[in-house]
């Protein structure tokens, strides 16, 4: 097809090319501005963490969950597979905004977790949320609770939460609003997207960090680890909403919760990856695919 460019000169136009050269230009004005995106989140959030930088967070290759917070903010996350995996385990970050050392954990182990897949002793589907909260986390100054003030970690459903949320929270907090269950179970997008992962990627085990009481907690069958890194195995019970309560006792499905010294500080790099090893080994030692589908299939609805 022969058009006139503004000077009046004869060209050809080849409608096909013409198409295909629209396409790239608009697939790389696309990446472009996805790459952008990405690195003004990882400033953000690296403005909020400690001892995590940009190229930390932009090398987690984390996606959109398709879950937004309270306040619109997008949850993020990632996966990293082994071939054949057959074990599925959940790892979360922040669940409490002001315990920001617990989603920079999360950042360092997912490098782990990128650089020796292959070499792991037991090949895992490993499934990293970061920051649960958000809204928690970018408030000025970081809080514990979400936008709504309610505390993920007692808003989930555990039996007789209607109860036992409230009078715990009125009687043995003496109405800590730091500690808020919030008017019902699972009232929150956040706790709700938990429920939901459990439930459809039916993991083996769940690993949620938080800070800053340097012990090392569990709940649900099998035995538990005695220490991860410097963090010793000291169990302080459950409480009404907690994901520990309604993970591993109720659902049937091994919690580890990791309790670092600080909320501001993360661990040393050695130590950071001491405690990941400890957790690949005893995973790989306790954590059996079979063992935990049978107990699942037990739990209660």
């Amino acid at each position: 097809m022969k058009v006139k460019d503004r000077r009046g000169r004869g060209i050809t136009y080849n409608p096909v090319m013409f198409k295909k050269a629209v396409v790239g230009v608009l697939f790389a004005a696309s990446f472009v501005a996805g790459w952008a995106a990405e690195a003004r989140i990882c400033r953000d959030y690296v403005s909020r963490i400690p001892g995590a930088g940009v190229e930390l967070c932009e090398a987690a290759a984390l996606s959109d969950l398709k879950v937004r917070s309270v306040q619109g903010r997008t949850l993020w996350g990632t996966e990293v597979a082994a071939p054949n995996a057959s074990v599925r385990v959940l790892v979360l970050g922040g669940i409490h905004g002001d315990e920001m050392s617990s989603v920079s954990l999360v950042y360092h182990w997912i490098a782990l977790a990128r650089q020796g897949v292959a070499d792991m002793p037991q090949p895992v589907h490993w499934r990293f949320v970061p920051s649960l909260n958000p809204d928690g986390l970018f408030a000025h100054p970081s809080k514990r609770v979400n936008a709504h003030g309610v505390d993920l970690n007692r808003n989930f459903p555990t039996p007789n939460w209607s109860r036992d949320a409230k009078e715990y929270w009125e009687i043995r907090t003496r109405r800590d609003p730091r500690r808020w269950p919030g008017k019902t179970a699972l009232s929150e997008p956040e706790s709700r997207y938990v429920v939901d992962q459990i439930a459809q990627f039916k993991p083996h085990l769940i690993v949620s960090v938080h800070a800053p009481f340097g012990v090392l907690d569990f709940d649900g069958p099998t035995v538990p680890p005695t220490r991860l890194g410097r963090l010793y195995l000291d169990q302080v019970g459950i409480y009404p909403g907690s994901l520990g309560n309604y993970g591993g006792v109720h659902k049937g499905v091994p919690v580890v919760t990791i309790e670092l010294p600080s909320a501001g500080q993360l661990p040393q790099q050695g130590e950071v990856r001491q405690m990941w090893l400890d957790l690949l080994r005893w995973t790989a030692e306790r954590i059996q695919p079979q063992a935990a589908g049978a107990v699942a299939k037990a739990a209660k609805p």
